[in-house]
């Protein structure tokens, strides 16, 4: 089953920013969203500006500062959208990244984000499991849960934590070094899960795939993303 688009198709030429606490901007099967959800535990500003959307994929970039405690503050991130699906009947999630920070003294992530659930009707802020790739990790910002361990998926060594988020049931590869460029099929994580762990891939439906950072603090710092794209087949 391919991504299923549900907006029209337009390209935006010119940069949009979207400084509102979820700004969003759609397009192409592909979503943009500012998503500033935690600004309540921290103090600062976050501006994120759409460079470029089409079918190809997305630009954009955001610019941030938070202080506070050692808690998420945001997760601005570019989307892709598509109908529920049921993992099981995933054949391939391909998707790339290509992004850089401008400054590393911060404690932050970078990273995928797929929730999946048994209702294929569940709203899409969460859902019974939730996937984190982590691309990139900076200062003292760590995953929920504790290392289970190491885990090889996609020709990488990644830390492998897990926890639970509320009812949320959170696992997280960690990479040890930033991977700045990534081209992968994200349903092998998936396959690990199900074949390791017993995650229950015949019951799940698919809700998203997002790509973005979680700042916890730091200064002014920029995330640019030069490329995402996805599919979901």
């Amino acid at each position: 089953m391919k991504a299923v688009s549900l907006i029209p198709l337009i390209t935006y030429a010119a940069a949009q920013q979207l400084c509102e606490q979820y700004g969003v901007v759609s397009s192409n099967g592909y979503i943009v969203n500012n998503n500033m959800w935690g600004q309540d535990s921290g103090t600062g500003t976050q501006c994120t500006t759409v460079d470029s959307i089409s079918s190809d994929g997305v630009a954009w970039h955001t610019t941030w500062t938070w202080s506070g405690d050692m808690t998420v503050k945001s997760y601005p991130n570019s989307g892709l959208v598509f109908d529920p699906v049921l993992v099981r009947d995933i054949s391939s999630i391909q998707t790339m990244a290509e992004w850089g920070y401008d400054n590393a003294e911060i404690n932050a992530d970078v990273a995928y984000d797929l929730f999946t659930a048994a209702d294929s009707s569940h709203e899409t802020s969460s859902g019974d499991y939730e996937l984190m790739i982590w691309l990139g990790r900076y200062g003292e910002a760590t995953p929920i849960g504790t290392q289970l361990g190491t885990a090889e998926v996609g020709g990488i060594s990644w830390g492998l934590w897990n926890g639970m988020n509320g009812d949320m049931n959170v696992y997280s590869f960690v990479a040890s070094n930033p991977v700045t460029s990534f081209n992968a099929d994200v349903k092998e994580f998936w396959d690990y899960l199900t074949d390791t762990y017993s995650y229950p891939a015949d019951s799940q439906y698919l809700l998203t795939m997002q790509f973005g950072t979680e700042p916890f603090t730091g200064d002014e710092s920029t995330l640019t993303v030069s490329r995402f794209s996805g599919s979901v087949a």
